[in-house]
């Protein structure tokens, strides 16, 4: 998923991953791919209840204004600002635990609530706000209502950016990537304990710059690098996946995270590190999901295509189309079709010197996959 803050870095650190030569397709649109959505603002992620509730989070990288998270009623394809106005709405001075600054991603876990990942700034280049920015939103879905509000001020730095959540199997665990200040971030979501793991090391970070539709992106004149990224964990809860933007995904089993959130003499680089695993050779990615197989979807930004990522690392094209321009966090329904917010990132004001390059409207497009979700990750 994009963040909003990037840092911008010289060093090129590979561990282990060659750099790919992406280039942007310009062949046919396929038509098993169904439209879902047209909107006039880039989506970067969306989220659908059993029951058909629709939830998408907005990236307001378009130079548009307006709430940053909420439910889609695609009856008369309106939407509607959740919870409500007063939390999508934030003014100096305002408590920052009940505002959202700026929101990263949402989606709804296996517990059936809402989670909103809010980064705590409120633009690009804006400092973070201490304490109460960083957080975890939980709505719950049958009230309407804000739950718990996690404030993972401790666990994020000045130049971090909260991008995106997952869950251990059991919901005792959540597991964050840092994409501004590289590392993983582990909560406890009873107690609301938060630990650092993999802080800066070399498989948090990356050694390449993203890239979309063959181009580097660039800040200004720098090339702009995107720290650990995209995240998923396998259906059995054994598995937890990461990799940055710029690709070449890694794993390691989630019960050495969970170890070193309580062991201090587990929660080093130099010994957690050594469980970290190469896994798959992925390009610059928009974002991901798992199905209940354990097959990962990747979004290339480069050649406008979903890689589908089997359980042993191998890989295949599932499906390339030009319509497919930086796909972001995409969704798996009950239905066993994945979710495809189509979110033009890369045309946005950040990384074309505050000019949008979007061509408008924007669309969230769908494609069976003959698999439904991952059972620990949402119904």
């Amino acid at each position: 998923m994009l963040p909003s803050f990037l840092r911008v870095v010289a060093l090129f650190f590979t561990f282990g991953f060659p750099q790919i030569q992406a280039q942007t397709y310009y062949g046919p649109q396929d038509p098993r791919i169904k439209t879902e959505l047209a909107l006039n603002v880039p989506c970067n992620g969306v989220s659908t209840t059993p029951d058909g509730r629709l939830f998408a989070v907005f990236a307001r990288v378009d130079g548009s204004t307006g709430p940053q998270v909420v439910e889609v009623y695609r009856e008369n394809n309106t939407f509607q600002a959740y919870p409500n106005a007063e939390w999508n709405t934030f003014e100096e001075g305002d408590d920052p635990k009940r505002h959202y600054i700026g929101v990263n991603g949402q989606r709804i876990g296996p517990d059936g609530n809402l989670w909103v990942i809010d980064k705590g700034a409120p633009a690009l280049g804006a400092p973070i706000i201490f304490p109460g920015g960083p957080k975890l939103v939980v709505v719950d879905l049958t009230t309407d209502k804000v739950k718990r509000v996690y404030d993972m001020s401790n666990a994020t730095r000045s130049n971090s950016l909260l991008d995106d959540v997952r869950f251990s199997a059991g919901m005792g665990k959540a597991y964050l990537t840092d994409a501004g200040s590289p590392g993983l971030i582990v909560l406890d979501l009873d107690s609301g304990q938060i630990v650092r793991l993999l802080d800066d090391d070399p498989s948090t970070k990356i050694g390449l710059p993203v890239s979309a539709e063959g181009t580097l992106l660039k800040l200004g004149d720098e090339p702009a690098y995107i720290y650990a990224d995209q995240l998923e964990v396998s259906p059995n809860g054994k598995w937890f996946y990461f990799q940055s933007a710029s690709g070449g995904m890694n794993r390691i089993e989630t019960q050495w995270l969970d170890n070193a959130f309580y062991n201090a003499s587990l929660n080093s680089n130099a010994v957690l590190g050594g469980f970290v695993q190469p896994y798959a050779h992925t390009p610059s990615t928009g974002g991901t999901a798992i199905d209940a197989e354990g097959n990962i979807y990747n979004s290339d930004t480069d050649s406008q295509r979903i890689i589908k990522i089997f359980p042993n690392g191998t890989m295949t094209t599932l499906v390339q189309d030009p319509r497919l321009l930086w796909v972001d966090a995409m969704w798996i329904d009950g239905d066993n079709k994945l979710w495809m917010p189509a979110a033009q990132l890369n045309r946005g004001t950040p990384f074309n010197n505050g000019e949008s390059r979007i061509v408008k409207p924007l669309y969230v497009y769908s494609i069976d996959i003959g698999v439904g979700p991952s059972p620990i990750d949402h119904d």
